[in-house]
């Protein structure tokens, strides 16, 4: 029998949660693939393309992120910035947070589908995003490889 994921709910950042947004970490190594969540929350205050999620759990605590945005160009849903805190890491977090993102977020036009890049040497995040339905487009964007997700 297989073990439901974990209930997270999203919810944009704001004043009573960005302090605990910027203080989420990330396990060792893995600044390589992910950048700290203070460097997401700073791209998200100041360009003109993403916007915050905090990962909540059950309790109401802060034990993630994401930031999403849609290209003007194309019209798809860009997913980006996903962090979960070291401590809470291996529980079905990221995989709960991602399916949450893709049930209530929305590409400009149906037929427009979601992307989101990741370092090709991180199998963990490729892994995560070929289940849920992400498929490399042999894209780059910087030294990532960009992945889409189309509407069935």
């Amino acid at each position: 029998m297989t073990q439901p994921g974990p209930s997270v709910s999203l919810r944009p950042v704001d004043a009573g949660s960005w302090r605990d947004v910027a203080g989420l970490t990330i396990a060792p190594g893995q600044d390589a693939f992910v950048a700290a969540a203070t460097h997401y929350l700073a791209l998200c205050a100041y360009e003109d393309v993403w916007n915050p999620l905090a990962v909540h759990d059950e309790e109401g605590a802060v034990i993630g992120f994401l930031m999403w945005g849609i290209d003007d160009e194309d019209g798809s849903c860009w997913l980006g910035g996903v962090i979960v805190d070291a401590a809470h890491q291996g529980r079905g977090v990221g995989r709960a947070a991602m399916a949450q993102a893709l049930a209530t977020l929305r590409p400009r036009d149906e037929d427009d589908g979601f992307a989101l890049a990741y370092h090709p040497q991180n199998t963990v995040a490729k892994g995560l995003y070929a289940s849920l339905g992400f498929v490399e487009t042999g894209e780059t964007d910087d030294d990532e490889v960009v992945a889409r997700r189309r509407p069935a």
